[in-house]
């Protein structure tokens, strides 16, 4: 399933609980897009300003009541994590500069798993602190 939805309120009526954003800051996002993912999964992506050199290209936030649909990232590997976030990155050659590397970071809380992917030049550091913001 991937069905996009009108906002964060028809998010909300999918988890049957509020979507949990994240509160740090965000860049500038040219666009945001919610989809459905599964019975009781959203993604909420923000397709962020790139037209800076060495700036990310997207962020996306799963939240469900099951994990997130697996996703083939391949030559991915572990990259550490704290805090009960598992972290893999994958170097994404074939993409274009701002949306490479791909990063993921996966965890649950509050009953609901999170996964959180960030494309492009993205510091590990600024990625947990916006984990631990959702």
């Amino acid at each position: 399933m991937h069905e996009p939805l009108e906002g964060i309120a028809d998010a909300d009526a999918v988890l049957g609980r509020p979507f949990p954003l994240p509160s740090a800051a965000l860049p500038l996002a040219r666009w945001v897009d919610v989809v459905q993912v599964g019975e009781h999964g959203v993604e909420v992506a923000w397709n962020l300003d790139d037209t800076r050199a060495g700036t990310p290209g997207r962020l996306a936030l799963y939240a469900g009541l099951g994990p997130a649909p697996d996703r083939d990232l391949p030559g991915a590997r572990e990259a550490g994590g704290e805090d009960g976030i598992t972290v893999r990155t994958a170097a994404l050659g074939e993409a274009q500069p701002s949306l490479r590397p791909v990063t993921e970071l996966a965890w649950e809380r509050d009953g609901l798993h999170l996964r959180l992917t960030a494309q492009g030049p993205w510091e590990i550091d600024t990625l947990l602190a916006l984990a631990r913001s959702v």
